[in-house]
């Protein structure tokens, strides 16, 4: 930028590359893949400002807010155009991360030039569209769809640049308290929003393609938000939670997260049929479960206690989805963590019982019904929640409260189920994981004591899952997929013998 200074033109060079950027903006039908590198280019100004030497002015101070101020104008200006018709677009940016991700990459640098005046803009913005979504859960579900629509689509697209900004830290511009406080006032309209999402008419649209990228646009927020302002490595911000309490009454980490969690049970809770929201759900449950701090207060919650002790399926119906049936083992391993963090194997026989019932239920059934679909997916939906459990089991004592729970007892049970359904590759390949991660020695959580007779009892154990899976499969015909049919569960087995 120094040497950019020094040139005649510069000051002509600067606006003619403004009035291009921002009539690339406008046309964001046309030039959309622009917008990336236009961007960029601005990002790398800003940032060599602080370096800049000697009184020559830069011309960035009146440019810059104009050229955000143009771009948030033309994504919320799309949003009629494009999203209005509310079905699935590969080319959408709030369909396609990648996309979204390039857009968004270098505007917290040019937010935050000039901090105040675009954060005001930002919250004149959100301001009209938050009342407007607010009076719209109050009128009934015949309303005008559409138009309900395209608020969404606007707030969403609001929600990600808020989040956007939120991710990048930097002092250019303002102090750090004052970026705090506008930080501040940014998160309290998303924090508020989370409160009207699922209230009135809203409550009634999780079908809905631009619900579900509202909802999405939340989760990057509140994860963005989560890594800056709470958990282990977040920074102290007295500053932002002072004015988030005056704004909201949130004081401090633990209100915050309880809102957070809250959110999290929602979506588990209604979204069944949309993996895309469970998942990004799941994530976001994770990243606050695996840190010592988070995992710590969110014990604390009781919205938290309710996930952990009513883990079923009439509470969480997406348990029951066969599409989202890989999120179940990501599910436990979350809720084994958590249940893991506190000593006390009451705590846990309390958390397996309703897994208990499901494996009783599967042990009363007669061989004829292990062929029928509900038993079928029963096993299968079992063998990956205990996987998630097992995953979660990190040393010799939460390894040790599985182990009993699981031997003698109900180690007849899996036998039985590879014995009759060896030719049902859904049934054997779940339950193969689980035996391949219930085996593996990480964190010497296997290391049982000198007296004890637990590692011959398991290695009998897994070997007669082996053998009664390994002297069937080997008879069986190849089928039209034969990785599938056989490979694949011949490998698991290795992998099993290996460990």
């Amino acid at each position: 930028l120094s040497e950019l200074l020094n040139v005649e033109f510069y000051g002509e060079w600067l606006g003619l590359v403004a009035e291009f950027t921002t009539k690339s903006l406008l046309s964001w039908q046309w030039a959309s893949n622009s917008v990336y590198y236009l961007l960029s280019l601005w990002s790398r100004l800003v940032t060599s400002v602080p370096y800049l030497k000697g009184d020559t002015p830069s011309l960035l101070d009146e440019t810059v807010p104009k050229i955000t101020e143009g771009f948030i104008t033309s994504r919320i200006n799309s949003v009629q155009a494009s999203f209005a018709d509310n079905s699935p677009d590969p080319d959408n940016p709030l369909e396609n991360a990648e996309s979204l991700q390039d857009q968004l990459e270098s505007l917290p640098y040019l937010c935050r030039f000039k901090y105040e005046s675009c954060s005001l803009f930002i919250i004149n913005i959100m301001e009209p569209l938050l009342q407007a979504y607010t009076a719209r859960s109050r009128l009934p579900a015949s309303g005008d769809a559409a138009e309900l629509s395209v608020i969404e689509g606007q707030i969403a697209w609001m929600v990600h640049i808020i989040a956007a900004i939120l991710k990048i830290r930097q002092t250019v511009g303002c102090s750090q308290d004052s970026q705090e406080l506008f930080d501040a006032e940014l998160a309290a309209r998303v924090l508020q929003l989370i409160n009207i999402t699922d209230t009135g008419v809203h409550a009634q649209r999780y079908q809905e393609i631009s619900k579900q990228r509202l909802d999405r646009a939340i989760l990057i927020f509140v994860q963005n938000f989560r890594r800056s302002y709470v958990g282990d490595q977040a920074m102290h911000a007295s500053k932002l939670y002072a004015r988030l309490s005056e704004l909201l009454g949130l004081t401090d980490h633990l209100v915050l997260l309880n809102v957070i969690v809250g959110k999290i049970a929602t979506n588990l809770k209604c979204y069944a049929e949309c993996e895309d929201v469970i998942d990004h759900t799941l994530s976001l449950f994770q990243e606050l479960a695996s840190g010592y701090m988070t995992g710590k207060l969110l014990l604390k919650l009781e919205s938290t206690k309710f996930i952990i002790a009513n883990h079923s399926r009439e509470n969480f119906p997406f348990l029951e989805e066969y599409r989202c049936v890989r999120s179940r083992t990501n599910f436990y391993y979350i809720l084994g963590c958590l249940v893991f963090m506190e000593d006390g194997p009451v705590k846990f026989r309390s958390f397996m019982e309703p897994l208990l019932q499901v494996a009783v239920n599967l042990e009363a059934s007669a061989d004829a019904a292990f062929r029928t679909d509900v038993v079928k997916y029963a096993f299968t939906g079992l063998m990956r929640d205990l996987r998630g459990i097992a995953m979660a089991t990190n040393s010799r004592r939460t390894y040790g409260l599985l182990f009993d729970w699981l031997y003698p007892s109900r180690m007849p049970l899996l036998l039985r189920a590879i014995s009759l359904l060896t030719d049902e590759p859904e049934v054997t390949t779940p339950l193969l994981k689980f035996m391949s991660e219930f085996v593996l020695n990480k964190a010497q959580r296997l290391t049982f004591d000198s007296s004890s007779p637990n590692g011959i009892l398991l290695f009998r154990e897994i070997s007669k899952l082996i053998v009664a899976y390994g002297s069937r499969i080997l008879l069986l015909p190849n089928g039209t997929n034969i990785y599938r049919s056989k490979y694949k569960g011949i490998w698991i087995s290795l992998t099993v013998l290996s460990r």
